[in-house]
C-alpha cells in the first residue's frame, strides 16, 4: 500500500471513531437532559400561589407619611408541621426604625418577606398607608419596598449600573448621595474612575463590607416608603455600623419612610424606636431598648450572650 493511500485510509478511520465516540456521548447525555427537563417542567408547570389584585389600589405618590402594621399575622411554610410566625402585631409610621431581633431560625427573615409579598399570610393582614398589601399590584408594591438581603449581590457593569438598578432615572448627585449615607463614598471616590469604576462578576473585586454598602446605597437610591435592611450590616465594623445608622436617622427622605431592619448586634438594634423580640416564632416582646433590657428575659439573653462573646475575646 502506497503511503498517501495508507494516510488516507487512516484520516478515514480516524473519523469514523469520532464520530462513533461523539455518538456514545449523545446516548450517555440524552438519559441527563431528560432527568434536567423533567426537573425544569416540573417548575414551569407550578402554579403560582400568590394571587393579583382583581381591582388593584393606586398608590398616592404624594403621599409624605407613610404607615406599616402588622395585625395578628400568621405563616406557615408549606409542608412545614409548624407555623414560621405567630400572632406577629406592630404598628410603625414614617420616621420610625423597627428592628427585628431573635435566635437563628426564630422568624426575622421570613417575617420582613411578608413585607414585599414574598409570600402571603396565612392569616391576619399586612397593611401599608391604610390598605392591605394584597390590595396593591405587585410592582407597585414591590416600588415602594427597597430590600436589602443578607448577602449583598452585585451586577455586572459599572457602579453607576447598579445603583440605578432600582431607579434608571436617577442622577449622579442622587447616587453620590447615597453612596455618602451607606459609607460607600469614599472608597468609590478614591478610584479615578468613580461611578464608571467597573464592578466583576458577583462583586468579586469588592469585600465584603464594601459589597453590603453597595448594596444600601442602591436601595436608597430607590426612594422608597419601607426600606427593609435583613442583616445588611453584619459585615460592617461596629463603628461603620453606628456611622451609617446616624446618617440614615439624619436623612430627609428616610425621615418620610419606614425602616425596618434585621440585626443579630444588639449595638444595631438598640437606638431604635420599636424593637421587636422573636423566639421560634412568636413576638415574645416589643420595646424600647431601655424597656426590653429591663422587663424582657429572651432580650436580656441575648445580651448577656454577646457580653460573654465579647468578654472570651
Amino acid at each position: 500500500m502506497q503511503v498517501g493511500n495508507l494516510i488516507a485510509f487512516m484520516s478515514y478511520a480516524m473519523q469514523i471513531l469520532m464520530s462513533f465516540m461523539m455518538l456514545s456521548m449523545v446516548f450517555v447525555f440524552i438519559p441527563r437532559a431528560q432527568a434536567s427537563a423533567k426537573r425544569i417542567q416540573t417548575v414551569f408547570a407550578l402554579k403560582s400561589t400568590m394571587k393579583p389584585a382583581e381591582h388593584p389600589v393606586a398608590l398616592d405618590p404624594n403621599v409624605k407619611q407613610h404607615t406599616l402594621s402588622f395585625d395578628h399575622v400568621d405563616y406557615r411554610y408549606r409542608q412545614a408541621e409548624m407555623p414560621a410566625l405567630s400572632d406577629i402585631d406592630f404598628k410603625a409610621s414614617s420616621g420610625q426604625t423597627v428592628a427585628i431581633i431573635g435566635g437563628t431560625g426564630s422568624g426575622k427573615t421570613t417575617l420582613v418577606s411578608l413585607i414585599p409579598r414574598f409570600y402571603d399570610v396565612d392569616k391576619g393582614e399586612i397593611e401599608l398607608d391604610g390598605h392591605n398589601i394584597n390590595d396593591f399590584s405587585m410592582k407597585d408594591l414591590r416600588n415602594q419596598v427597597s430590600f436589602v438581603p443578607q448577602k449583598a449581590t452585585l451586577f455586572t457593569g459599572s457602579i453607576r449600573d447598579n445603583m440605578k438598578y432600582g431607579n434608571p432615572n436617577a442622577t449622579d448627585d442622587e447616587i453620590w448621595h447615597a453612596l455618602e449615607i451607606a459609607r460607600a463614598k469614599d472608597f468609590v471616590e478614591e478610584d479615578p474612575a468613580g461611578l464608571d469604576l467597573q464592578v466583576e462578576q458577583g462583586g468579586d473585586n469588592f469585600s465584603g463590607g464594601q459589597k453590603q454598602r453597595l448594596a444600601i446605597a442602591r436601595a436608597l437610591v430607590k426612594k422608597s416608603a419601607v426600606y427593609v435592611f435583613d442583616d445588611s450590616f453584619s459585615a460592617l465594623d461596629f463603628k461603620t455600623d453606628a456611622d451609617l445608622r446616624a446618617a440614615l436617622r439624619a436623612d430627609e427622605h428616610i425621615q418620610q419612610s419606614i425602616t425596618v431592619i434585621v440585626a443579630q448586634r444588639i449595638a444595631t438594634v438598640a437606638d431604635a424606636d420599636l424593637i421587636l423580640v422573636l423566639d421560634n416564632g412568636k413576638l415574645v416582646g416589643k420595646g424600647t431598648h431601655d424597656e426590653l433590657r429591663a422587663n424582657n428575659k429572651v432580650y436580656q439573653e441575648i445580651i448577656h450572650s454577646q457580653l460573654r462573646e465579647e468578654d472570651d475575646k
